[in-house]
């Protein structure tokens, strides 16, 4: 005879129960189950109508263009960045301005290009809103631009990277008839940019068919060499990944 097992300490009256009781307590814990997830989700659904409201509502229009918001926030292609508060800035030349740790590793990258026979000169840094205001809406009218077609060159004020103090234009200081041009990218400057600017953080900004939608600038850098710097920028970045 098999040694008893440990089952059999408990019980006979306790480890069988008649097998209808069983299935009609089954049903009733399920039945309880199910109207307690129903409610459950009834009381979500109407939590979720008002943020559900909000987001099939269509952003609000912005003044002065023919244009909305997108859901990512962004305007004619760019993000939206904040102005920098100037006594956040330091001086790299006259009237060129940047945040200090964007400002040492340009001196840095500039120090390591001159040694290499390179003239990377800076033709603009920070842009404070009233000027992005001046280069974006003023210079449409002049050209008989649409919001569009401006975006694609020049972002609306607020949604600038120069803004931030973080991004700056750079030429070849011995070519500059290819000053904000495409062709600086034919530059002995752009080349030693591309081989050697992620050294000091400076990425581009705008390469060729960016998924923002905006020109090709090779003259564009920003800087990504700080926690705030890449939190500000990560956006743009994830849209290109």
């Amino acid at each position: 005879m098999s040694a008893p097992g440990v089952g059999d300490d408990i019980p006979l009256a306790r480890r069988t129960t008649p097998r209808p009781r069983r299935q009609a307590s089954l049903r009733k814990r399920l039945a309880r189950l199910l109207l307690t997830s129903a409610l459950l989700a009834g009381g979500g659904v109407l939590l979720l109508l008002g943020p559900l409201r909000s987001l099939i509502a269509p952003p609000p229009p912005v003044p002065g263009l023919a244009a909305r918001l997108g859901p990512d926030g962004r305007l004619l292609g760019h993000f939206p960045y904040p102005d920098t508060d100037q006594a956040d800035l330091v001086s790299i030349a006259p009237g060129l301005q940047l945040r200090p740790e964007a400002a040492r590793a340009l001196e840095a990258m500039r120090a390591a290009a001159d040694a290499d026979g390179i003239a990377l000169s800076v033709l603009s840094a920070y842009r404070g809103r009233d000027l992005q205001q001046q280069l974006f809406f003023d210079v449409k009218a002049e050209r008989n631009q649409t919001s569009v077609d401006r975006a694609r060159v020049s972002a609306p004020p607020g949604f600038s990277e120069h803004s931030t103090g973080y991004a700056v234009d750079l030429g070849d200081g011995r070519r500059p008839s290819t000053n904000l041009m495409e062709s600086f990218e034919d530059t002995e400057a752009y080349r030693w940019l591309d081989r050697h600017a992620a050294r000091f953080h400076f990425v581009r900004s705008f390469p060729r068919g960016n998924r923002q939608g905006v020109s090709y600038e090779p003259w564009h850098w920003r800087f990504e060499g700080s926690t705030e710097a890449l939190e500000m920028f990560e956006p743009a970045q994830r849209l290109d990944r």
